[in-house]
């Protein structure tokens, strides 16, 4: 029976790393949600401009994509 004792053990010992693990996760999301939204509020990024990139004009191309070939 003492080894049922220690399964049990184990188990919550699991149960409490998962949950710290989970609440570390959660505040690093929280942190770069806040960092996210202070960096695109606060700075003049110019991506709130549309009008500084406009196709057509130089520099202002899209990335090139490569399509696999069918046969």
């Amino acid at each position: 029976m003492g080894n049922r004792s220690g399964s049990s053990f184990m188990k919550r010992q699991k149960e409490r790393a998962r949950q710290e693990k989970q609440r570390e996760k959660a505040e690093r999301k929280r942190v770069r949600r806040e960092e996210a939204k202070n960096r695109v509020g606060g700075e003049d990024s110019g991506l709130d401009n549309p009008e500084q990139f406009q196709p057509g004009e130089e520099g202002a191309e899209a990335p090139a994509v490569e399509q696999e070939e069918s046969l």
